[in-house]
């Protein structure tokens, strides 16, 4: 295969037919759950509908917009290790304004469709009766609610096509003038974004999305269990992606040294997470105080009670016993069923997150469940693979990328 056939890709058959599969099972299971769920006499059965669309598109949004803030933080770093396979963090954060279509339309149906059942502040008459609920009615509610969402989503997605626009600009020879101003400008693009993130993931949209289905319930480091979650999560979904790439004869450029830096990311935010996870329910459980250990009494001691603890396997002990090895990190094998379980695992966090507080010990996790889990691996294999096939895999003329060739753990 000649140079530059490897800096193009094209889907390949094998490729295109799990990504038609995972749609058609996904879109099947999403027609099926609204005649079946949405449609439902059932309120459990239409929470049960919605709950599962908020958990999905909250999660994989902030996953695929993981590879961005990725990009960002490196660009600011002024780290050029990542760029042999920076072109895939790109592609993989395309689906940033996808997803954020889809989530805005899942929080317009919870809102108008006044499913309350999932956000209690929904309910005017309870709100009115309640007065923690009342306390933040000022930031809880419709108006301010979809006023941030909106405003995220949109500076999410513009700020990333801009940071995807000025990669572009390095497919061409820069001169000496030049490379300055465009390093300049990529650092304060990647400032906006890392600042916005900051005060959106890492702050407010956790307590609005997700914290806020147990309104009465708060934890100071919600924001930050989240963000590590979909972080780790999105560093496993470059590595599947670049692992793919390797074995399709792509991204040559790329060595076991990056994967193996790729496996560091995902073995130390394997670990930053579990010390969320722990910092939180520890505090908690030694205060033991009603109003705040009420959040973990049902999922330690109800029907989720199984996945409370298969949290811990999935997401710290598995990841730290097999990552904390140099060759495993080195490993394509290991490293590809590891960012598999990685990522099924923080999707299994955000279902014990979400459904305990709508769905309460209506505990289901079957066909609908996996169903939309398929749809939207579908769609990031679609969309990225696309992505990906209309741009070069190397910013050749970037002016560090010299350093992701030569580069050495």
């Amino acid at each position: 295969m000649s140079a530059m056939t490897k800096q193009h890709f094209e889907t390949s058959a094998g490729y295109r037919k799990w990504t038609l599969a995972l749609l058609g099972i996904g879109g099947l299971a999403l027609v099926l759950g609204f005649i079946f769920l949405g449609m439902s006499p059932d309120e459990h059965a239409r929470t049960r509908f919605w709950a599962v669309l908020l958990q999905n598109s909250t999660f994989f949004l902030l996953v695929v917009n993981a590879s961005m803030f990725f990009i960002c933080v490196t660009t600011l770093a002024m780290g050029g290790w990542q760029m042999s396979f920076r072109r895939v963090p790109e592609a993989i954060s395309t689906l940033v304004p996808i997803f954020s279509i889809l989530a805005l339309l899942v929080f317009l149906g919870i809102i108008f469709g006044h499913q309350h059942h999932i956000y209690h502040w929904l309910d005017k008459e309870h709100v009115e009766h309640d007065p923690v609920l009342k306390g933040k009615s000022g930031f809880l509610n419709p108006t301010f609610f979809l006023g941030w969402t909106v405003l995220t989503l949109v500076i999410w997605s513009l700020v990333g096509r801009k940071m995807r626009q000025l990669s572009q600009r390095a497919d061409s020879p820069f001169t000496e003038e030049e490379t300055k101003g465009y390093m300049w400008t990529n650092s304060v693009w990647a400032s906006v974004f890392t600042v916005f993130f900051g005060l959106t993931v890492a702050s407010t949209i956790p307590w609005f999305w997700l914290m806020s289905i147990d309104a009465h319930w708060y934890s100071t480091m919600y924001s930050w269990y989240t963000f590590a979650s979909t972080f780790v999560s999105g560093m496993s979904l470059i590595a599947l992606f670049v692992i793919y790439l390797k074995n399709q004869d792509r991204l040559e450029y790329v060595t076991e040294e990056h994967l193996h830096d790729l496996g560091k990311f995902m073995f130390a935010f394997s670990v930053f997470w579990t010390y969320l996870w722990y910092s939180q329910f520890m505090l908690i459980w030694y205060a033991n105080i009603p109003e705040e250990t009420t959040y973990f009494k049902v999922r330690m001691q109800g029907p989720y009670r199984l996945l409370f603890f298969l949290n811990l396997v999935m997401n710290f002990i598995l990841p730290f016993l097999l990552l904390i090895r140099r060759g495993s990190k080195r490993n394509y094998t290991t490293m590809t069923y590891l960012a598999v379980l990685i990522i099924l695992g923080h999707w299994i966090d955000f279902y014990q997150m979400v459904m305990p507080g709508p769905l309460g010990e209506h505990y289901s996790l079957g066909w609908y469940e996996f169903g939309i889990l398929a749809l939207y691996a579908g769609l990031i294999m679609h969309f990225t693979g696309k992505a990906l096939e209309k741009t070069r895999l190397l910013p050749e003329h970037h002016p560090l990328v010299k350093e992701s060739l030569i580069h050495h753990t």
